[in-house]
C-alpha cells in the first residue's frame, strides 16, 4: 500500500512567506496584528490630551446655555447701578477716565473670576460620580487633565468677557476695537481664569466635599474682588490694602485689561508675567492635590 502524502502544516509565526502582509507586521482583515502600534510620544500626547480635556468641558456649555445668560446678570448690574451711579456723584477719583469706563475691565475680570473659582465643584462631582477615577487611571498625566479644564474655564471666561463687553459699549464706555488689543485681552482672561481654576481645584483636593468648597469659595471671592484695583484706584486704598492688592493676581489681570482696552498707563510685562508665574504655581499644585480625590 503506497503511504498517503501528509498534508502541508501551517507556516508558524517564525516561517512566514517573505513579502506576504504578515511578514512585514501587518495582519489580514479580522486579526489583530501581533506588533502593537508604536506610541506616541509624551510631546504628543500630553497636548492632545490637553485639548480632549478642554473639548469634553466645552461640550456641557454646548449642551446648556443658560449658564452664559444668567451670569451676564450681574456684571449687567455692576455697570448699571453701581457704574452709572458712582459716575454721576464722582466719588472715587480716576482722573480723566470717566468711573464707567474704569470699572468696565474690572468688571470683565470680576466675572471671569467668578466663572473659575468654582471649578472645583465639578471636579468633585466626577469623582462622586465616578469620572475622576476613570481619568486618572489612564495615561493621560494629571497636568493634562488640569491644563485641559484651566483653559475650557478661560475659555468660558472669554464668552463671558464678550457679553460684558458689549454691555459696556452699549453704556458709551470708550473702548478699543483694535483686533490685535481684543486678542490681547482675550489672553488675559484666560490666563486670569486659568489660575483661579486652579485655585479651585486644588482647594477641592484638600477639602474633598462640594459644601465645603462652596463655602470657601464664597468666602475667598469678595475679598479677592474687593481687594483689588477692580473698583478703585490703588493710590486711594490704605496701605495694609495696597499690600494686599499687590499680591493679588486678580489686580494685575485688571491692570492689563485696562491698558488694552482703555489705553491707561499700565504694565503689561509685569502683569502677563505674574499670572503666567501664577498659572504655573495653580497647575503645580492642582496636579499633586488631585490624587486626593480619588482615594
Amino acid at each position: 500500500m503506497s503511504a498517503v502524502p501528509a498534508a502541508p502544516r501551517p507556516a508558524s509565526a517564525d516561517q512566514q512567506v517573505p513579502g506576504s502582509p504578515a511578514a512585514d507586521g501587518a495582519s489580514p482583515a479580522g486579526i489583530l496584528p501581533r506588533v502593537p502600534p508604536p506610541p506616541r510620544s509624551s510631546w504628543r500626547v500630553v497636548p492632545a490630551r490637553m485639548l480632549a480635556m478642554c473639548l469634553v468641558e466645552l461640550q456641557k456649555l454646548r449642551h446648556d446655555r443658560t449658564e452664559l445668560y444668567t451670569r451676564a446678570v450681574q456684571p449687567a448690574l455692576w455697570l448699571l447701578i453701581f457704574g452709572e451711579t458712582f459716575t454721576r456723584i464722582r466719588a472715587i477719583p480716576t482722573g480723566d477716565v470717566p468711573y464707567l469706563d474704569f470699572l468696565a475691565p474690572g468688571i470683565i475680570a470680576q466675572s471671569a473670576m467668578f466663572i473659575a473659582i468654582f471649578y472645583g465643584i465639578m471636579i468633585i462631582w466626577e469623582r462622586d460620580s465616578g469620572v475622576l477615577t476613570k481619568l486618572l487611571v489612564t495615561p493621560t498625566p494629571r497636568s493634562a487633565l488640569v491644563i485641559g479644564k484651566a483653559v475650557a474655564a478661560g475659555v468660558k471666561a472669554v464668552i463671558q468677557a464678550v457679553v460684558v463687553i458689549l454691555i459696556a459699549a452699549a453704556l458709551g464706555v470708550s473702548l478699543t476695537w483694535n483686533p490685535l488689543k481684543l486678542t490681547g485681552v482675550a489672553l488675559v482672561v484666560v490666563l486670569g481664569s486659568a489660575f483661579f481654576a486652579c485655585l479651585s481645584m486644588s482647594i477641592a483636593g484638600i477639602v474633598l466635599t462640594r459644601d465645603r468648597l462652596m463655602g470657601i469659595g464664597q468666602a475667598i471671592t469678595m475679598p479677592l474682588f474687593f481687594g483689588s484695583n477692580a473698583l478703585y484706584p490703588v493710590a486711594v486704598m490704605p496701605g495694609w490694602l495696597q499690600a494686599v492688592s499687590r499680591a493679588n493676581p486678580l489686580s494685575y489681570e485688571v491692570d492689563a485689561l485696562r491698558g488694552l482696552l482703555l489705553g491707561t498707563p499700565a504694565h503689561l510685562g509685569l502683569d502677563l508675567a505674574v499670572l503666567v508665574f501664577a498659572d504655573v504655581l495653580g497647575i503645580v499644585a492642582a496636579s499633586a492635590l488631585m490624587g486626593r480625590l480619588a482615594r
